[in-house]
């Protein structure tokens, strides 16, 4: 039986992860409040952005993190408003 290696991720090496996370914040703000599991979907991809992030660059991006860290508490606390525009605030701060 041969044993291969699992495949490589891709991880969007570089600033290639700004667009990604632009775009997965995108989805997450608009799926915020929707009924039928917006609101799990939405801070499930928040939380995968800021997890990728801090894997890359913690200090370039620990401000982004610490507003996706909010996002996620104003989110589960269904301060929808609140959330989308820390969700705003995070991506003008992705450059």
């Amino acid at each position: 039986m041969e044993v291969l290696r699992p495949k490589k991720l891709d991880t969007h090496p570089g600033d290639s992860i700004v667009g990604w996370a632009r775009g997965q914040l995108g989805i997450a703000r608009d799926i915020l409040d929707n009924p039928g599991g917006g609101l799990l979907f939405a801070t499930q991809t928040v939380g995968q952005v800021s997890s990728a992030l801090r894997e890359r660059d913690l200090a370039r991006w620990e401000a982004v993190i610490a507003l996706l860290d909010r996002v996620e508490d104003a989110a589960v606390r269904r301060e929808f408003d609140t959330a989308r525009k820390l969700l705003d605030e995070a991506g003008t701060k992705l450059t």
